[in-house]
């Protein structure tokens, strides 16, 4: 069965993340939602349906069986209806279309259970909880955690803490009371490190020395994180290995935040936030009281940088000086508060070569495809 992701016509709704990646690749809970598709339905072969330079990386096929709205994240209820769907039928919630079987549309079905669904790109932390504690049960099911060490503190019911093999805690004080905490497969907190869940660590990330993280917070796949950490969303490769506050926060692959980089996710007037929109290429009123940083892939900024509520940054951009930069750094900018230039994309490209090449990954043709079409 092929199973095809759809945008949704969402694609600018979430950049910058998904300046760089389908709706279906976007991260929160434990999993990116093709991966949780993949578990769910291991049968089915993934694809595509987004914006067309994103393809060179991302697969798609003209022969779907399903498409999905990739908005929607799964869970084992909606994977059995989805299995369930005749050919001509099309999946409702309320408005909202969430998926068809075939090409031709005869029938409207209504889905009746509870579902999340993305509508702006910061419901990626604040439905964070609700997804990984879902995720943490799809995970877990039927499985044995690996024994967590004596040196640690647990708070709450330990059987909420689940370590994959090659996980190591030690020393670390881990509570539960407020929702699972879950550890990847070779991924480490370090000594003195203070969790609350609900909390997801994934494979190979690291959590340093006496890190405070309140949930719900995800740290993605070979992320190193620091500080003190607030519902935050790594995607995945992307550091923040020192002191600083961060919270209410999503931040792409392939990023680092300097030691001492701080970022308000509240105004000093209590007030909702405006936040810049690619859809309308205009800061625009949001309804929501707390946000922090978002920052698209490949984005770097230097020691003691300060970001101001709800800053947007774009991809490849390197930020750094004294006092706040703008509210919206486009992608490719390099600067800070008195002024950008354009990044040479060969400058850029040279940069996240170097970075990935520390950790063993290529720049691939696709990556390459997307930084030339993003430069433009």
């Amino acid at each position: 069965m092929n199973l095809v992701l759809s945008d949704a016509g969402k694609h600018l709704k979430f950049a910058p993340l998904t300046l760089t990646r389908p709706v279906g690749n976007l991260r929160m809970g434990i999993l990116t939602n093709d991966e949780r598709w993949k578990l769910l339905l291991p049968q089915a072969s993934i694809f595509y349906d987004t914006e067309d330079y994103l393809s060179f990386k991302f697969e798609e096929t003209s022969k779907a069986d399903v498409t999905i709205n990739a908005t929607v994240i799964p869970d084992e209820k909606f994977a059995a209806v989805i299995l369930a769907l005749k050919d001509g039928e099309e999946l409702f919630f309320g408005e909202t279309w969430l998926a068809k079987k075939g090409l031709d549309i005869l029938t409207k079905v209504d889905y009746s259970d509870s579902i999340v669904i993305l509508e702006n790109r910061w419901d990626i932390f604040e439905k964070n909880g609700l997804v990984l504690n879902s995720d943490f049960d799809l995970l877990t099911k039927n499985r044995h955690s690996q024994k967590l060490s004596s040196s640690n503190t647990v708070i709450g019911n330990p059987d909420f803490i689940f370590l994959e093999e090659g996980a190591k805690v030690e020393a670390a004080i881990l509570n539960t009371t407020s929702g699972p905490i879950y550890i990847g497969k070779n991924a480490e907190i370090m000594e003195g490190s203070i969790i609350r869940g609900p909390f997801a660590l994934c494979e190979e990330g690291g959590i340093k020395m006496g890190a405070k993280i309140y949930g719900p917070t995800t740290i993605g796949p070979h992320c190193k994180v620091g500080g003190e950490v607030s519902n935050v969303i790594f995607q995945a490769y992307s550091n923040k290995g020192h002191d600083g506050f961060l919270g209410n926060s999503v931040i792409g692959e392939w990023c680092n935040l300097g030691a001492d980089t701080n970022s308000s996710n509240l105004k000093n007037n209590y007030s909702k936030v405006n936040a810049y929109s690619y859809e309308s290429d205009a800061l625009e009123k949001t309804d929501v009281q707390f946000m922090g940083l978002i920052m698209g892939d490949h984005s770097k900024c230097g020691i003691n940088t300060m970001f101001n509520t709800a800053t947007v940054v774009g991809v490849s951009a390197n930020i750094y000086g004294g006092d706040f930069p703008p509210k919206h750094i486009p992608s490719f900018s390099w600067g800070g508060s008195d002024g950008f230039v354009k990044f040479e994309l060969a400058k850029a490209i040279q940069a996240s070569k170097a970075m990935m090449g520390r950790r063993g990954v290529e720049f691939t043709e696709g990556d390459l495809k997307i930084f030339e079409y993003l430069s433009e």
